[in-house]
């Protein structure tokens, strides 16, 4: 399997994400539900959005471990914030948990998530040798 991130020259580069990634070969592909800032024992991570992205990656990892797997496997996310919160906060806090790795990445807002106390969700899709 081979992961290829593409980013063409004729357009903006992002030090955070690529403008595609291109799988081939034989591959196992995994969808990590929508994770929130929600610790193991179900409780919500206080502190605000920061602490709440930190979270919600956490638990995207621990997930993708249960697969065998890393975000280096990682080829989409998708980031929902809720109530205008500001993405710059989510992504400063995400570099500690997530790292440097690159993937292609969806920003939405809405009003509100399934519980008002929940200020993000990540969900990601990711490839592994088959």
């Amino acid at each position: 399997m081979e992961i290829t991130h593409l980013n063409p020259e004729s357009m903006h580069s992002s030090p955070a994400f690529s403008q595609g990634v291109l799988v081939s070969g034989p591959h196992s592909t995994l969808y990590v539900g929508g994770q929130n800032g929600r610790n193991p024992d179900g409780s919500v991570v206080e502190g605000g959005l920061g602490p709440q992205t930190v979270r919600a990656l956490e638990n995207v990892l621990t997930v993708l471990a249960e697969a065998g797997a890393d975000q280096t496997n990682v080829v989409s996310m998708t980031i929902t914030l809720a109530g205008g919160a500001d993405a710059n906060e989510g992504f400063a806090a995400s570099a500690e948990v997530w790292g440097r790795h690159r993937t292609t990445v969806q920003v939405n807002q809405v009003a509100a998530l399934a519980n008002p106390e929940f200020l993000v969700e990540v969900s990601a899709v990711a490839v592994l040798p088959a």
